[in-house]
């Protein structure tokens, strides 16, 4: 028997553990950011226009807003600077690659925040800023969240189908230590029908394979995974996206085969 028929499927489950893995990791990472932007503070929306100081000829105006401004642009360095070291390892596969963390953060969060966070887009860390980021962040941890409920919907979709292939695989192995030489007319006959059960069994892979893909993971309302897409994402790189479907027709063709070896032993006894 060759055990490649089903290799593909053992892989499949191994590349889903490794994202799965790494959603997990990135889901703590936006926890922690979160949790570290929360405690920055936030200044008013309108800065104080100005202080009064005594001079040599009196009282006289001076800017108060340069003080809170320079203050308030340190706090949205920071700002990116929490994304630079929490997110941003999880986000790209080098941390020290070309792209601008701008372009990092657009990604993760949209336009919006990213441009809210931009260094020409002000200094003033305003609690609408502060806001954004953080629901941005929440918002992030519930589409990682949906996205992990994806994956477990996967992984319980391939190691159902792996049950049933490596059934078939394990009876065809056990047959096949007997010759059908061996075998008198009512076996032939129990090993046809057996045979075309596990056809069936691959058919039925096959149609509930289908059925997953076709599907979503609904997290919320508004995080739902299409598992078409997912398993698109998952095995891009793979000898084939459709790793379930292979292993099942790779399956029905081996039982096909048998079957009429066996019918040709079944004409030559009658």
């Amino acid at each position: 028997m060759d055990a490649e028929r089903t290799a593909g499927v053992r892989a499949a489950l191994d590349r889903v553990e490794r994202e799965r893995e790494q959603v997990v990791a990135k889901r703590r990472a936006v926890q922690r950011f979160e949790r570290r932007v929360r405690k920055l503070a936030a200044q008013s929306e309108r800065p104080p226009a100005g202080t009064a100081r005594a001079t040599a000829c009196g009282a006289a105006s001076v800017p108060a807003a340069t003080r809170r401004d320079d203050a308030a642009g340190a706090e949205r360095r920071r700002v990116r600077e929490l994304f630079a070291e929490t997110i941003r390892p999880h986000s790209v596969s080098d941390v020290n690659e070309s792209e601008p963390l701008a372009v990092t953060i657009r990604e993760e969060f949209g336009p919006e925040v990213a441009t809210a966070l931009s260094p020409e887009a002000g200094s003033r860390f305003t609690p609408a800023v502060k806001e954004a980021v953080v629901s941005a962040a929440t918002s992030r941890q519930r589409g990682l969240d949906g996205m992990r409920r994806a994956l477990d919907a996967e992984e319980r979709s391939l190691r159902a189908a792996l049950a049933s292939l490596d059934e078939c695989e394990d009876w065809l192995l056990r047959a096949d230590e007997t010759p059908l030489s061996g075998l008198g007319f009512d076996a032939l006959r129990q090993r046809h029908e057996t045979l075309a059960d596990h056809r069936e069994a691959c058919d039925r892979v096959v149609r509930e394979r289908q059925r997953h893909l076709n599907g979503a993971t609904h997290h919320t309302a508004a995080v739902e995974v299409d598992h078409r897409f997912l398993a698109t994402y998952l095995y891009e790189d793979r000898a084939t996206d459709y790793p379930v479907l292979t292993a099942a027709t790779r399956m029905d063709g081996l039982c096909a085969d048998c079957q009429r070896a066996v019918r040709d032993h079944l004409v030559r006894r009658v």
